[in-house]
């Protein structure tokens, strides 16, 4: 029977759907839990705890979310964009949009797609990097720089070696890249007046090799570049040349998106709007399609493998919703189902989904949820997915964090780690920890 990790317990991993718990956090924990199967351990990270950290969990006290009555709507083609092939969409928040921020699941946690380095914001201004493969280099190294201000959002760029952005809330977007003797990266001319060296810890040194600097004062929150790594996304629908380092806005009066989310292979973008509105974009004629929802505005998406179907939350409810792809690109042509996740509100007494994060075979689904009961608050649910021909999901159990009261402020999956997922989290108590989820169809016989 299912039961609650218990009150000062942390949760080690995951061994063929047992969520393994113990009474402390350490190293050799792990070596004998997990160790010997994957051949190495993910120590946890720890941060300064501060008033950054701290804004991601006020929503205990939130009055309970819809569960029942949702309805979504269609509405039609409403516009398209040509010539635009494998540009980038971007956003710009409204002045009254700026308080939801905190309800939006912004990427705080992201692992390299190829190597076992991970990065997570870890205070207003900074951001810390752990390189789990270089052995010489145990310690974090922390990102810091006078442009770096506000930290909202960070992404590892695709193809682009080791290649780090993040957004700022003013300002711009800051580049780091790793340098190693006697290859150091190359920082963009004319931008040499306003960057340098700007780490701290052993090992691998990062270089803030550009700033692309907003051409207004836009809020920024939100990061993703395109599959290809061709483009990062920024605000106000523009198109950055990064070699350049000019941005060319391609549309206008688009403001209060709270959420950009590019499909896997390239082929679609969808755009959420604090309206309640979201949108499904497809990248070859740059056609739209809305859709509207009663549930409140979207807070969490997370695209299958295959970008063949997405998985929503919303701020008034405590089910998800899957829009499935009924042709091949470039069609529009879809289906929007409900998915239910009857056992956060039953078991937890929670007040809605909070963030969501599927890994990338799609067969774990991570989800934190606000308030809760006193034995539950702050944990995260984890779900086994099945997604033929629909999308179900049955739970697993539950993640416990390290420290007092832990709350869960950001989290992310691994994509590429070939023995199974890793969800790496942020907890409010000032550590990151890195959870191996181990099952059959991976390395056990």
């Amino acid at each position: 029977m299912l039961s609650f990790p218990h009150l000062g317990s942390v949760t080690i991993c995951e061994i063929n759907r047992d969520l393994v718990t113990a009474d402390n956090l350490s190293d050799d924990q792990a070596k004998n839990t997990y160790g010997k199967l994957l051949g190495m351990i993910f120590s946890p990270v720890s941060f300064q705890l501060d008033q950054f950290v701290l804004t991601s969990t006020k929503q205990d006290s939130e009055q309970e979310g819809r569960t029942n009555g949702e309805s979504f709507q269609r509405k039609g083609i409403v516009s398209t964009l040509q010539g635009f092939v494998n540009d980038t969409f971007n956003r710009i928040l409204h002045p009254n949009d700026v308080h939801l921020l905190h309800e939006v699941d912004l990427h705080g946690v992201s692992w390299h797609q190829h190597k076992h380095i991970l990065a997570f914001i870890s205070g207003p201004n900074q951001v810390i990097i752990r390189d789990y493969e270089d052995l010489e280099g145990k310690c974090p190294c922390i990102l810091t720089n006078e442009s770096q201000r506000d930290v909202k959002v960070l992404e590892w760029r695709p193809n682009g070696g080791k290649s780090l952005s993040v957004a700022c809330k003013q300002g711009g977007i800051c580049i780091w890249a790793a340098s190693y003797p006697g290859n150091a990266p190359s920082v963009r001319f004319g931008a040499a007046s306003f960057l340098g060296i700007f780490s701290r810890g052993s090992g691998t040194r990062w270089i803030l090799v550009d700033f692309l600097r907003s051409q207004s004062d836009e809020q920024i929150s939100a990061l993703s570049w395109s599959p290809d790594g061709r483009y990062p996304s920024y605000p106000s629908f523009t198109i950055w040349d990064v070699a350049q380092g000019q941005g060319t806005p391609i549309r206008r009066g688009l403001g209060g998106i709270s959420l950009l989310k590019w499909s896997p292979t390239g082929d679609y973008l969808f755009c959420a709007k604090f309206d309640g509105t979201f949108y499904l974009w497809e990248t070859n004629t740059w056609t739209s399609e809305p859709w509207s929802s009663t549930s409140g505005f979207v807070t969490g998406a997370t695209w299958d493998p295959d970008g063949r179907m997405i998985l929503i939350s919303f701020s008034g409810s405590s089910a998800l919703a899957s829009i499935h792809f009924a042709s091949k690109p470039p069609s529009l042509d879809a289906h929007l189902l409900p998915v239910d996740l009857p056992d956060i509100s039953s078991l937890t007494g929670s007040h809605g989904i909070e963030k969501i994060a599927w890994n990338s075979s799609g067969e774990r689904l991570a989800v934190s949820y606000k308030g809760g009961n006193n034995s539950c608050k702050g944990l995260i649910a984890i779900y086994d997915v099945r997604r033929t021909p629909l999308i179900s999901a049955s739970l697993i159990g539950f993640i416990r964090g390290p420290g007092e009261n832990p709350k869960p402020i950001a989290f992310s999956f691994h994509d590429k780690f070939k023995q199974g997922p890793l969800l790496s989290v942020c907890w409010s108590s000032g550590f990151c920890c890195t959870y191996p989820l181990i099952f059959r169809s991976h390395v056990l016989p």
